[in-house]
């Protein structure tokens, strides 16, 4: 078992996957695999992935089931988890090979690692930044990175954390929380751009504070299909 696994959670993406599928495909010495999971798409997604070479494997939506399903079938030594509307940065390969390549001479008695992208939201609005300001301070100072800035380790880091848990909502920060006791989380040092258009539709702020409330009901034990049916208008 050796290489990198990247892991999609796709639904509805068939106009963004191919851009992300085709960035992955240009680096067949680093991407062991890669694999789509399909949560219940009514597009041509699936017709995507499988045209691009990806696995595709399918489950009921929600992030948190897609990828851990995708990382219970991935072969690879190391694990990428990608949401399906990115877009990675130039020179993305290098810097996760170079990320690989410092854990792989680490001493043992060296705390684990894990690596995120800080990220980078696509429109031009100025309050943009501002959220993606926030996003890089809380990302390093509190270690808590969100799905939607990817999220590289290694599968051993993985599943001594007890994994990705197919939770409906707030997977990523379930997962991270566990994540952050047993290791150091940092930057890849680059930018993955995100879709745009939720923060179009609702407004820059108003998103931001529907995310942190919905984040404070979770923390406050609100159940999480509840939270789910808020989150996406249901």
């Amino acid at each position: 078992m050796d290489g990198l696994s990247v892991v999609i959670a796709a639904r509805n993406e068939s106009a963004r996957l191919p851009a992300l599928l085709a960035q992955l495909a240009e680096q067949p010495a680093l991407v062991r695999e890669v694999l789509v999971v399909d949560g219940g798409s009514r597009d041509a997604t699936a017709l995507v992935a499988r045209l691009a070479g990806a696995r595709l494997l399918r489950c009921t939506p929600g992030r948190g089931r897609q990828l851990a399903l995708g990382a219970a079938e991935a072969r690879g030594a190391w694990l990428m988890l990608l949401h399906a509307d990115v877009r990675l940065p130039r020179h993305w390969s290098a810097r996760i090979a170079r990320a690989i390549g410092a854990h792989s001479v680490q001493p043992a008695a060296a705390p684990a690692r894990a690596w995120y992208f800080d990220l980078a939201i696509e429109g031009r609005n100025p309050a943009l930044r501002l959220v993606e300001l926030g996003t890089a301070l809380r990302s390093r100072w509190l270690q808590l990175p969100y799905g939607d800035q990817g999220l590289l380790l290694s599968r051993d880091l993985y599943d001594a954390v007890g994994g990705m848990r197919p939770l409906p909502l707030m997977e990523d920060l379930e997962l991270v929380q566990r994540l952050r006791r047993q290791a150091r989380l940092r930057s890849l040092g680059a930018d993955l751009q995100v879709d745009g258009s939720r923060w179009r539709r609702l407004g820059v702020w108003r998103t931001t504070l529907t995310n942190a409330r919905l984040r404070r009901a979770w923390r406050r034990g609100e159940p999480l299909e509840l939270l789910e049916r808020r989150y996406y208008g249901r």
